[in-house]
């Protein structure tokens, strides 16, 4: 029987979001997002099971993709 994803929200001191994704029996799964304490993304990708996977963007100060890293 496969567990069920359920979303993780996660915060900076300041209650701004810092990170948001699923998780799956503990581990981080599917995808992800990070964020800066000014709410700019700074870096996204998938997950699975934990490990990353795909591609893996990093984002700069003002939000716009700056580079895109494949995962092996």
């Amino acid at each position: 029987m496969m567990a069920e994803s359920t979303e993780r929200i996660d915060y900076h001191k300041d209650g701004s979001v810092k990170a948001r994704g699923t998780m799956r029996d503990g581990e981080l799964d599917g995808y992800w997002e990070w964020f800066r304490k000014d709410g700019t993304k700074m870096r996204s990708g998938h997950f699975d099971m934990g490990r990353q996977v795909g591609e893996w963007t990093t984002y700069d100060a003002t939000g716009q993709p700056h580079k895109v890293t494949q995962m092996k």
